[in-house]
């Protein structure tokens, strides 16, 4: 499965790296259930799945710091 490391500035100016599967990458049935409803991202954001705390969170595409490394990952 294609993953991804990036390093990127957070709202409250922090940097932050993460290791992250895109949502549409992911096996099947691997996502928790969805509640329903759609999320409405402003251009730049997109939904990620974080591959170390296993868990929905909001990249931005925007504030990236150097480049986005992507590697072959097992989950």
């Amino acid at each position: 499965m294609r993953a991804f490391k990036a390093t990127f500035t957070k709202k409250s100016g922090e940097l932050r790296t993460i290791t992250f599967a895109k949502v549409e990458d992911l096996p099947k049935g691997y996502l928790p259930e969805s509640k329903g409803g759609k999320i409405n991202l402003v251009e730049g954001m997109e939904l990620v799945w974080d591959l170390e705390n296993k868990g929905y969170r909001v990249f931005n595409n925007k504030t990236i710091i150097g480049k986005i490394e992507e590697f072959e990952t097992q989950i």
